[in-house]
């Protein structure tokens, strides 16, 4: 079998690894096999090989993967669905207690309680949103 060959089904494997392991580290060990791949299809000697191989990997491993996990571990810039409420203004539609309450958060009315179960918030009071539990809000007046 030809040593392009071998290199391109290393490269193939690491692949299919690198999908299952989302390391970073055997896409890199991937990418440098196929480029040794190709310059083994050009005829470089078999002991140089294994050279181009070692100076791509070493170079991916250590210079790109952190650039990569970088990108892919930076925190989400924005919040959506119910973690977007949590710190909105809000309205007292009617009585909040810690039994139960209506509020309306931008522009929809919600099921409510009091984050301290000792308040009772009155019809028309501002109230900040502290957590969203489920389809219920837990608000805290605003002072």
């Amino acid at each position: 079998m030809d040593p392009w060959l071998i290199w391109l089904i290393t490269a193939a494997a690491l692949a299919v690894a690198e999908i299952f392991t989302l390391t970073a580290a055997l896409g890199m060990l991937g990418a440098a096999a196929l480029v040794t791949a190709g310059f083994a299809a050009v005829g470089l000697p078999f002991p140089l090989q294994f050279l181009v191989f070692t100076v791509v990997a070493v170079a991916g491993v250590v210079f790109l993967r952190p650039i990569a996990l970088r990108h892919l571990l930076h925190p989400q810039v924005e919040r959506f669905g119910i973690d977007a409420l949590v710190g909105k203004t809000a309205y007292a539609v009617s009585e909040v207690t810690g039994m139960g309450g209506r509020v309306r958060i931008d522009g929809e009315e919600w099921t409510a309680r009091t984050y301290d179960e000792t308040l009772v918030i009155p019809p028309g009071t501002t109230v900040d949103v502290i957590e969203i539990s489920g389809t219920t809000a837990l608000v805290y007046p605003r002072e």
